[in-house]
């Protein structure tokens, strides 16, 4: 049974609001509902009545909302036993990051560290943004690396670096010269964008219709090489981070600043509490060299 999917149903029922349980989980409304509606597939029972954007447990709810609370604390205990043990017996590290972590200093300070402390087992890999923080609570990755645009007080963090928004458009777009546009100009564009499990498309589309644009989005996807080979080719506009992209085989496309600019923080994140020696060390490495 995914625990995750548990979690999900015990803070909706707390909160009885999509967007709040998205927030709090640092998930997606998407995310959240289809979490519920695969435990009431799974079950055979309506966990919630809906109604508009809010949700009430139903009384078949009410009824298990206390078993699934005994059973995550239960897991809960479980998995700080298990960490115990494999920390006695391992000097290991789980960091798992943004896809493209590669285009940020992050990506050095990881494998500078890998380099430097040969000892302690590093297992480093990429996953979809939108899950970062679900491998945190799951404790499946002792720290993440990703992108925030709010503060998180819950959780340790390290700030890495900075990245804002720009517009990528082809060469022979007419606003392909300017030095920097604002949103408002992008109106009337067919929009290619990184989708939901980025955790781009909303900060993206809420930016646009701030400044009167209503996106036709032609195209959602998580390959920003995809994208850029569509611009190359005169297709459309898109909007991403600076510096998640590399423009090296795509000469056809021009990156522009969007004003006013609208940073997003890149930064280690980790848990409060329970850390082990090896992130501890991470940790400290990582202070001392940022860049």
């Amino acid at each position: 049974m995914d625990t995750r999917k548990l979690a999900t149903f015990v803070d909706l029922a707390q909160t009885n609001n999509y967007s709040k349980t998205a927030e709090r989980l640092y998930s997606t409304q998407a995310t959240v509902s289809k979490h519920i509606l695969s435990l009431e597939k799974e079950w055979h029972v309506m966990l919630f009545s809906r109604a508009h954007r809010t949700v009430s447990l139903t009384a078949e709810g009410k009824k298990i909302l206390p078993l699934v609370n005994s059973l995550l604390e239960k897991e809960h205990e479980l998995q700080k036993v298990i960490e115990l043990q494999n920390n006695q017996r391992t000097n290991s590290l789980i960091i798992k990051t943004i896809p493209s972590v590669s285009q940020y200093g992050a990506f050095n300070v990881i494998t500078e560290f890998a380099k430097q402390q040969p000892q302690i087992e590093l297992k480093f890999n990429e996953v979809e943004t939108d899950s970062l923080f679900d491998q945190l609570a799951d404790e499946s990755a002792d720290i993440i690396f990703t992108r925030l645009f709010d503060k998180i007080p819950r959780f340790d963090v390290l700030t890495s670096e900075q990245d804002y928004f720009v517009a990528l458009l082809p060469k022979t777009h007419p606003l392909a010269k300017q030095k920097e546009i604002s949103a408002n100009m992008l109106k009337g564009e067919s929009f290619l964008l990184l989708d939901d499990s980025t955790q781009l498309l909303a900060p993206v589309v809420a930016s646009l219709r701030e400044a009167g644009v209503k996106p036709d989005i032609i195209y959602e996807g998580k390959r920003i090489d995809l994208i850029l080979g569509m611009l190359n080719r005169g297709m459309g506009v898109s909007i991403m981070m600076n510096k998640s992209f590399d423009l090296s085989h795509f000469d056809q496309v021009v990156a522009i600043p969007i004003t006013p600019l609208k940073y997003s923080r890149l930064a280690f994140v980790r848990t409060k509490k329970n850390q082990s020696s090896a992130s501890d060390q991470f940790w400290k490495f990582a202070q001392q060299n940022q860049k």
